[in-house]
């Protein structure tokens, strides 16, 4: 057991050791390989414009870039002949064209054209040298790409949150100068709103978000869910935080839910891809969702999506952000690799610790030859998720605390039962029993 004792900075300096099964994320890492094995989104539709893009991603510099005939590309960044970047190539109607000796090279990687070389050069390239290409997807404004071995590529998975009828959604980005793994913890710490985004500084949200609540998590095939169910005068308000491995993420409303109003089985405001840069940088690409379901239309403006993401802009002088630290200084302050080995993880924190544990096991597996599971063949189309938010007038009913644990329970119970059903079927059954629940009380 750690010991404490008064003015312990000297025996507590030096530098502390990290996770490296999970932070490291180049080639050929553990991690690395893991996440390999995913879609993941890689930018926006709207920034892949006429020209190449450089990007990086899970440690690779690629370029990203769309033909002339509308077609995706993402490529390795040097051309295969004398390593010139394709950063500054040409979009042609087939494929890239390399600036500097006009080498053609199609989306997946076939080199199409070999200019200025003898007979038969052309045709020995070809079928023996290739430009290291991803397979591309572009789906509702965010451009996906999977970087694993082609043998293993899993099918596109599709979320029931974002085909809900109805609702807007706007792609945006959200930078971190930090590791992804302390990115990813902060949607299973459901404590976190009630200090950083309430208690600390003002209320980036709502009053609602201060109420500390009744915390509990839950362990599904696909990921974790963490649940805080608040009392709000006499409201019961159960809000759900969603982790798909490896690294999607969903959570309730940021401000169309406040405890103060019913709400039946509302939806995520954001669905968001947690996507390492590298082992020291990390993007998140998202959707911000409005809607009846989702936040509100008002808040879809310039700057709304970074207040959904983080309840403050990314972009704010250093002392705004000490007055009013949001999810970027909490995560970023860790350093950019947190030492976990310095951790105090409490029971609060059992999500945390529950979804590195199951990647560890996940990792290790895959380094013995087993593929990682794909929610694509647990639900053959589309896919039932739990972020968002439950707010039932249910007034406190003796030991409040244990009333609170109880309804978080059923609220979640009632969602996992109706799982299986499709999405406009879940949507009606969990409303209607969640109704039910407020009209006639927790059963006995």
């Amino acid at each position: 057991m750690k010991t404490s004792v008064p003015f312990d900075g000297y025996r507590r300096s030096g530098p502390g050791g990290h996770d490296e099964l999970l932070v490291r994320v180049g080639p050929g890492t553990p991690a690395g390989e893991y996440l390999r094995r995913y879609w993941h989104p890689v930018a926006m539709a709207e920034e892949v414009g006429r020209m190449p893009g450089r990007l990086r991603i899970l440690g690779e510099d690629l370029v990203l870039f769309r033909d002339r005939s509308g077609r995706y590309g993402l490529v390795h960044r040097n051309c295969p002949h004398r390593r010139a970047s394709l950063e500054f190539g040409v979009c042609e109607d087939r494929g890239i064209r390399c600036c500097y000796h006009g080498w053609l090279f199609d989306v997946d990687g076939t080199v199409l054209e070999v200019p200025g070389q003898p007979e038969g050069v052309e045709e020995r390239v070809r079928s023996s040298t290739r430009l290291g290409a991803y397979p591309v997807r572009e789906y509702k404004g965010l451009v996906f790409a999977y970087l694993g071995p082609p043998e293993h590529r899993p099918d596109f998975p599709v979320y029931d949150t974002l085909e809900m009828p109805g609702h807007v959604m706007v792609p945006y980005r959200a930078p971190f100068r930090c590791n992804w793994l302390q990115v990813l913890d902060a949607i299973l710490d459901p404590l976190h709103t009630a200090f950083l985004h309430s208690r600390m500084s003002r209320e980036q949200f709502s009053r609602g978000f201060g109420e500390i609540g009744e915390m509990k998590f839950y362990e599904r095939p696909s990921g974790f869910l963490g649940t805080a169910t608040r009392r709000v005068d006499d409201n019961v308000w159960v809000r759900v935080n969603e982790v798909v491995l490896p690294n999607f993420t969903q959570a309730g409303a940021a401000f169309a839910a406040d405890g103060t109003r019913r709400r039946y089985f509302g939806r995520t405001a954001f669905a968001r891809w947690v996507v390492p840069v590298d082992d020291h940088e990390t993007t998140c690409l998202a959707w911000a969702i409005f809607g009846e379901r989702g936040d509100p239309e008002s808040y879809n403006v310039p700057g709304g999506p970074e207040l959904i993401e983080q309840g403050e802009l990314f972009d704010r002088p250093y002392e705004e952000r000490q007055r009013f630290p949001a999810d970027a200084e909490a995560t970023e302050g860790m350093g950019a690799i947190t030492e976990h080995d310095r951790e105090n993880l409490v029971p609060s924190d059992r999500g945390i610790t529950l979804c590195r544990r199951r990647m560890r096991k996940i990792i290790a597996a895959l380094q013995k030859g087993d593929e990682p599971d794909h929610v694509t063949s647990m639900w053959p189309s589309m896919v039932p998720t739990y972020g968002g938010d439950t707010v039932l007038r249910l007034p406190a009913n003796g030991d409040d605390q244990a009333f609170l644990r109880r309804v978080g329970v059923a609220v979640m119970e009632l969602q996992f039962a109706a799982e299986t059903l499709a999405p406009d079927e879940r949507d009606a059954h969990v409303i209607a029993a969640l109704k039910d629940l407020e009209a006639n009380g927790l059963p006995a």
